[in-house]
């Protein structure tokens, strides 16, 4: 209890800190700002807001990216790559940009499936293709991500129901795996 309280203290103080414009020890601060009070809301806030609210579990992936997770991590297993698989990954935990903006558009997306190399770097980002996919913003949202991992060097792998998943992605890990240097011994 006395952790909780002492992290909660220095949580409210980070938080005063940031109100006033201080820089935090990672960088500038973010304006997280709270609509109704107009400022940055501290953990005691959040705390609140989550203890009154409910909460429900919800799947990670729809069936058909669960399905294509499974075959990527066995085409991975049967390849011997050391390599490991992730599932809905923010483009901002695994690319950075020195451009804010660049950035913020990044990290606001997420890829169904991460292959990451056994040091942690992104391989390659697979994204399924329903058949509902193209609708609305869905390619423009989609020619983002590629762009942005194309200029990071991380491979982009679309699967559509028409693919056999387990040849599609062998071929695909083969030709990323072939193609540089990804820490395949790591």
């Amino acid at each position: 209890m006395a952790a909780f309280l002492a992290g909660m203290k220095a949580s409210r103080l980070m938080a005063r800190r940031e109100r006033r414009g201080w820089r935090s020890a990672t960088g500038p601060t973010r304006p997280a700002v709270s609509r109704s009070e107009g400022r940055a809301p501290d953990a005691t806030e959040q705390l609140r807001t989550v203890m009154s609210a409910t909460f429900k579990p919800r799947r990670l992936m729809s069936a058909d990216e669960a399905r294509v997770f499974k075959v990527a991590e066995a085409v991975v297993q049967r390849l011997n790559l050391k390599w490991r698989v992730m599932a809905q990954v923010s483009l901002g935990e695994v690319l950075s940009s020195g451009d804010p903006a660049a950035y913020a558009t990044v990290n606001s997306k997420r890829v169904d499936i991460l292959v990451i190399s056994g040091s942690g770097h992104p391989v390659a980002a697979i994204e399924y293709q329903g058949s509902g996919h193209y609708l609305g913003t869905a390619a423009a949202r989609d020619a983002v991500k590629k762009e942005a991992l194309r200029r990071a060097g991380v491979a982009y792998i679309e699967v559509t129901p028409g693919h056999d998943v387990a040849e599609h992605l062998a071929r695909e890990f083969m030709r990323v795996s072939a193609g540089k240097d990804l820490g395949l011994a790591a």
